[in-house]
């Protein structure tokens, strides 16, 4: 019992020795803690990035091209700092940051084309991060190559696959009238889908973008295998092309041959001029309105005498305004006394619109862009005269924003300045109208009061009108109001 006792007591005394060396070790020893940092440091971590991506800045925007960065790597930036110009469908626009933090990686150089939204641009990270460590998301997995297969195909004799029976054709999801929205309608002609296959979600059963490229997603469009397109051959024998017989002396090419680039073209060739965004987006327009509008066109000559002599009147007391000017407001007062003419075309009919914006075409150099001047009825010719020079200057340098050409009712194109008498012009879609306007003439007439021949200041304009808004009747009733209104400019003022 004794021995017992002792024998437990010097068990006891082990124990209490034992974990005071082991306080000891972990005192002296703090390597354990600098490994526990160093596996939740950002040096083995690395930095969470905000990223930044290519956005939408307009409604028929797709794709982008960044232009130039305002900001580099490492340098700060605050919310509502501009990150980089980006070239949309319109115009030239700023993307302005929403956070705050350090520009951590440029992913997209300047110069970058046809990014597509969404595409990740940019990484950031926020205040007190190291920069240098942020952590770059990987890039996606891009497609398998098309060399193994063919590797594979040259290696071993190709035997072509049994011809399976087409499937059933799949049944149409939408039935009566299509209602496309432009992007949704280019995804499905590109990919020669039908429209009656989609499924559409958009409001009063539009077909959105959307519905498109889940449509494309069910059905992709087919492309050439290496095996349907190989020839089956006993062997892997090379076969040389035999070069096609030359064309008879005197004859054309079908197809020209492309220059090269630095070197003068020989006649008969041809050079590839990349489009900007701009000017494709323009060729849709154009295409889209001419093949969907009913045109209908109507012209009256306006007596310029009475404006001419305004503005030799305005100009002695230092008003500066233009015969442009006095057009955009004898427009915009003909609207609000006619409505019936201001409105616009939606899928299921007219759509009257409350306000007068008129959209006034300006050339630039990557194509023409229509800003707007609004409320333009409620304006007088001078501040009408100011607001189309500021729009205009903007519109040349790239810097309209999104509201300042979209959601026009009206448009004019002034060509009279290049001399041009008269032209038609392309309706702006979903506007109704579109207001040619040519130069002045000087036209010897008869005076009807007393049967004598004057001299008069004659201008040309055109009404290109859709014929499902605006009948011939109606067209001619606004160009009879228009000319009264622009020949008595100082009535405007009191309508």
């Amino acid at each position: 019992m004794a021995a017992s006792l002792r024998l437990g007591r010097q068990g006891i005394l082990f124990g209490l020795k034992l974990s005071q060396v082991n306080k000891c070790l972990w005192a002296t020893q703090p390597w354990q803690e600098h490994v526990r940092h160093f596996f939740q440091s950002p040096w083995f971590l690395g930095v969470s990035a905000v990223k930044v991506q290519m956005p939408a800045l307009s409604p028929t925007m797709e794709e982008g091209n960044i232009i130039k960065w305002l900001k580099k790597e490492g340098e700060a930036v605050a919310a509502g700092d501009a990150l980089c110009e980006i070239e949309t469908d319109k115009a030239v626009v700023t993307l302005e940051s929403n956070d705050d933090g350090v520009m951590a990686k440029i992913l997209m150089d300047e110069g970058s084309r046809n990014v597509r939204l969404g595409t990740l641009i940019a990484l950031m990270v926020e205040e007190g991060q190291d920069w240098k460590q942020v952590e770059i998301p990987p890039p996606e997995a891009a497609a398998p190559s098309a060399a193994s297969p063919a590797t594979h195909a040259a290696a071993a004799p190709v035997v072509p696959p049994a011809v399976s029976s087409p499937p059933p054709p799949p049944k149409p999801a939408t039935s009566g009238p299509l209602r496309l929205s432009p992007a949704a309608r280019h995804i499905l002609d590109t990919n020669g889908l039908d429209p009656k296959l989609a499924t559409p979600t958009g409001p009063r059963g539009l077909i959105t973008k959307e519905d498109a490229l889940n449509l494309l997603k069910k059905f992709p469009a087919p492309k050439a295998t290496p095996a349907m397109t190989a020839t089956a051959v006993p062997s892997p024998v090379p076969i040389t092309a035999t070069a096609p017989p030359p064309p008879p002396p005197g004859s054309r090419p079908n197809i020209p041959p492309l220059s090269v680039p630095g070197k003068p073209g020989a006649p008969g060739t041809f050079t590839e001029i990349p489009a900007s965004n701009v000017r494709r987006v323009i060729a849709q327009r154009l295409t889209q309105s001419k093949t969907t509008i009913p045109h209908a066109y109507a012209s009256v000559d306006c007596d310029m005498a009475a404006v001419m002599h305004l503005r030799k009147d305005l100009a002695k007391e230092q008003i500066k305004v233009s015969v442009n000017d006095f057009i955009i407001k004898a427009a915009a007062v003909t609207l609000k006394e006619m409505p019936e003419v201001n409105v616009t075309w939606s899928g299921d009919g007219p759509r009257a619109l409350d306000s007068i914006h008129i959209s006034i075409a300006v050339a630039t150099d990557k194509g023409l862009i229509t800003p707007i001047i609004k409320n333009a009825a409620n304006k007088g010719v001078q501040e009408i005269s100011a607001n189309a020079k500021a729009l205009a200057q903007k519109a040349r340098d790239g810097k309209l924003l999104p509201e300042e050409y979209q959601g026009g009712s009206f448009s004019i194109s002034n060509l009279g300045m290049f001399g041009i008498s008269g032209f038609s012009a392309v309706i702006n879609p979903p506007q109704a109208c579109i207001l040619a306007v040519g130069t002045s003439r000087a036209e010897l007439r008869l005076c009807e009061d007393d049967q004598t021949l004057r001299t008069q200041q004659l201008m040309r304009v055109t009404l290109s009108s859709d014929g499902r808004l605006v009948d011939d009747e109606l067209a001619s009733r606004f160009l009879d109001k228009f000319r009264a209104n622009l020949e008595q400019p100082r009535r405007m003022a009191l309508a």
